[in-house]
């Protein structure tokens, strides 16, 4: 039995959660938490309210005990690309391209 929450379009380069992501994969529920909350990233705010949000759904949708908990499962997947212009001397024209995240967190019983 697994729980899972998703966060969609989140304003953050997929490449800057993954980071943080690969440190919480395959730990404990406690360590998790602890290192998400002790974590100076960006992507450990959104990760820690994830994660909060999949014991949530494994407490009160499939009655698991949270305190066998593990993350089975993370990753993120590229959502869509906000394309912006910067101008640049001599009338050229840069782009810039504001990527945003789909994250996934499955949490299982030991």
């Amino acid at each position: 039995m697994e729980a899972k929450a998703i966060a969609r379009h989140i304003r953050i380069a997929p490449r800057k959660i993954r980071v943080v992501i690969d440190l919480i994969r395959g730990k404990n529920i406690g360590d998790a938490y602890a290192i998400l909350k002790h974590t100076p990233k960006i992507g450990s705010e959104i990760l820690l309210k994830l994660l909060e949000s999949a014991i949530a759904n494994a407490e009160h949708n499939y009655d698991m005990n949270s305190d066998k908990l593990f993350v089975a499962a993370a990753y993120v997947d590229q959502g869509p690309t906000l394309k912006r212009i910067h101008p640049r001397s001599r009338g050229q024209a840069f782009k810039i391209l504001k990527r945003s995240s789909h994250v996934t967190l499955v949490v299982k019983e030991r």
